[in-house]
């Protein structure tokens, strides 16, 4: 896996210790790896606020896409910096304030056939639970039709999200945009956040499991 780095967390440790070998990749990695080595490619939370020169590398990380990648970009901010100018994925998203709160919120699965729920672990209703602090943070807002709304909840009280998981086929490989705060529930040690992180990781289906 290669790993670019955000602002600061500890899903690289995580990784490593579910088996995967992390490369973690930096404005001069970027420039200089082959990206067809790596199963998949993921960006550490506020990657795109915090690194201006991401917007070099838009193109090449989507021919890694097309030619059958994996990219999963974690939680990016609204605001003035990065996402708004940012291109991230393959098609427009906007990417919004709404969260979750409530890490006892129920979620919904839309699309539970889907391989992000089934390969190689079947996500249920219990994957969800003895989750920390929140659920999901800076969802994404599908403002072309391109993207696949895997998931829906909401804070007790307040209007159901569809943002918090993204997905999207371009050419042979995938990319996700997802609000779960996965930097919070692997250093927690959450077995639903880990075995969600491994279906993502395996929708290309480039290893093994």
């Amino acid at each position: 896996i290669g790993y670019i780095t955000g602002a600061g967390d500890k899903v690289p440790e995580s990784l490593e210790q579910m088996g995967f070998e992390v490369t973690l990749l930096g404005k001069k990695e970027l420039s200089k790896n082959k990206l067809s080595e790596f199963d998949a490619i993921i960006t550490g939370v506020r990657a795109y606020n915090t690194h201006d020169w991401m917007n070099n590398y838009y193109d090449k990380l989507m021919k890694y896409v097309h030619e059958g990648g994996n990219l999963i970009v974690q939680y990016n901010t609204s605001s003035n910096l990065g996402p708004v100018r940012a291109k991230i994925g393959p098609s427009p998203f906007t990417i919004t304030r709404t969260r979750v709160t409530d890490e006892n919120a129920v979620v919904t699965l839309l699309k539970p056939e889907h391989p992000a729920f089934n390969f190689p672990n079947k996500i249920s209703d219990e994957d969800f639970k003895g989750w920390i602090q929140e659920r999901s943070i800076y969802h994404g807002s599908d403002t072309t039709g391109k993207f696949e709304k895997l998931i829906s909840m909401a804070d007790p009280g307040e209007k159901a999200d569809e943002g918090s998981l993204l997905v999207t086929k371009h050419g042979k490989g995938w990319f996700t945009y997802t609000g779960l705060v996965f930097f919070r529930e692997l250093p927690a040690g959450v077995p639903g956040a880990y075995r969600l992180m491994a279906n993502l990781i395996a929708l290309n289906k480039k290893k093994g499991f």
